[in-house]
């Protein structure tokens, strides 16, 4: 039996942008099915009312299922690992992945696709301004498989719709806020903050946004957006300095006053990837993240919030919401409230 008529499918619903996307889109009335793999793990799902379809980006018939009846295809699962072992299943799940769900809602004659690019796939000045959705850019400038994965990924989602897809692309910047369960690189940064483990910062910069502004973003991509068009989702550019002032203030602690130089960032990247392939695990920094950090990811969303209406959340509320979804789902012990 096909499966029925549906608002949205949403793929990636049971990761931290994912999962914000699909309560938006219950908070509007939406119904919503969420692609998941059989054995993953569904914690930011709990209790919400969706339709959970079993699959993988890598099993065609199953994401033919999936988007059979779906009005929109929100396309956000990604492979987001900045260290692995294999780089080729980055490569697998966020191109070829991406190659197969965009054929199959092209196959089932989807009214409209939003994929999640990143800015990480976006070029950066050389001047230190903030790059746009237009910045030059080519494959030689991204650091490490996951941004190149992600560069390719978004070149296949431009041909669909050069093809007649109407695909739009949203490349968020840096989200915090709630339901972050792996967490994210930038959700650990904020849980090693406040357990007391972050003394230290780099000398580069992040663009920060509400996670929630970001879900936002995708259904407004999905309404207002142009199609082959790409749109950042960010907000404020930060100086890791400045956010760990901010996380200080919201936790009523002492913002770190060490910097670390590069070149000793390195040489600590660069053994505890030594001491990952030994022991099996994941190093806590890794040689792609220091490469990164040489460079400040700044951008200008201006583009999103001149034709989309993109909302601006301020950053303190953002990391604030964090903190306290981090507290409450105990990742966090504190001594003493959040402000």
């Amino acid at each position: 039996m096909a499966p029925a008529t549906t608002d949205a499918l949403v793929t990636g619903g049971t990761g931290f942008v994912g999962a914000n996307v699909v309560r938006e889109l219950l908070r509007e009335g939406g119904t919503v099915r969420v692609l998941a793999r059989p054995h993953g793990d569904r914690r930011a799902l709990a209790g919400l009312a969706v339709d959970v379809c079993d699959g993988d980006l890598g099993d065609p018939a199953s994401l033919r299922r999936a988007v059979q009846g779906a009005r929109t295809v929100f396309h956000v699962a990604a492979d987001y690992r900045l260290w692995t072992r294999h780089p080729e299943a980055l490569y697998r799940t966020n191109v070829e992945g991406t190659r197969a769900v965009l054929q199959a809602a092209a196959d089932a004659g989807v009214r409209r696709v939003v994929y999640t690019s990143s800015v990480g796939a976006l070029g950066i000045p050389k001047d230190g301004t903030p790059g746009t959705e237009t910045t030059p850019v080519t494959l030689a400038d991204m650091v490490g498989p996951y941004k190149a994965s992600k560069f390719l990924a978004e070149q296949v989602a431009i041909g669909f719709a050069l093809q007649g897809l109407p695909v739009v692309i949203v490349n968020p910047s840096t989200p915090v806020g709630p339901w972050d369960v792996k967490p994210t690189p930038t959700g650990r940064m904020i849980v090693d903050f406040l357990q007391g483990r972050m003394f230290a910062t780099l000398d580069t910069g992040l663009n920060l946004v509400h996670v929630r502004d970001v879900a936002r973003g995708h259904l407004l991509a999905a309404e207002r957006g142009r199609v082959g068009e790409k749109y950042i989702l960010g907000n404020a550019n930060l100086t890791l300095t400045e956010i760990g002032t901010l996380l200080a203030e919201i936790a009523g602690s002492r913002a770190p006053r060490v910097r670390i130089p590069y070149a000793v960032a390195w040489l600590a990247a660069g053994c505890m990837e030594v001491a990952a392939r030994v022991t099996g695990g994941a190093p806590r920094a890794s040689l792609t993240a220091v490469r990164m950090a040489r460079k400040r990811m700044f951008f200008s969303a201006a583009k999103a919030e001149r034709e989309l209406g993109l909302p601006r959340t301020d950053v303190r509320e953002a990391l604030r919401d964090a903190a306290d979804w981090f507290v409450e789902h105990g990742y966090v012990t504190l001594a003493r409230k959040i402000a």
